[in-house]
């Protein structure tokens, strides 16, 4: 079962790696008797699916997410294994097509409006004002 990130970028099945363990959560004494648990493991070094572009811009903003070269999703919410297979790889597919995805423009640092900082300073104002009445008059 192929994996399809974008309509260019599929992962062969062959290159995605499976694991399976007992899970906790719901499920009763099922838990205790079947492996739903799933981690799925790719290696974005050794991807033949990605362009050399690919592969760099993947190393470079999953670099935090990379377990010796690997990304590693885990699920174990749904009773099923199958379910939690299904959810894995959509985690994967998310995360790739996040880190492949162009940057945001960077945003152009403005100064305030005249009128906003006048309105901020009248503000502070009113509430000094206010403060200040709130107090214990002196001993004069």
């Amino acid at each position: 079962m192929d994996l399809h990130v974008t309509d260019s970028l599929v992962i062969p099945s062959s290159e995605l790696s499976w694991n399976f363990s007992r899970s906790t959560g719901p499920g009763g004494q099922h838990v205790n008797t079947s492996d739903s648990r799933v981690e799925l493991s790719w290696v974005v070094a050794s991807s033949r699916a990605l362009t050399a572009w690919q592969r760099e811009r993947l190393l470079q903003k999953l670099s935090s997410k990379l377990v010796s070269g690997a990304v590693v999703i885990r699920a174990s919410q749904e009773r099923s294994q199958w379910r939690n297979r299904q959810i894995a790889m959509d985690k994967l597919a998310q995360l790739i097509a996040k880190a492949l995805a162009p940057d945001a423009p960077k945003r152009k640092a403005t100064k305030p409006t005249k009128g906003s900082v006048r309105r901020r300073i009248t503000a502070k104002t009113n509430r000094s004002v206010t403060k200040q009445l709130r107090r214990k008059p002196g001993r004069d």
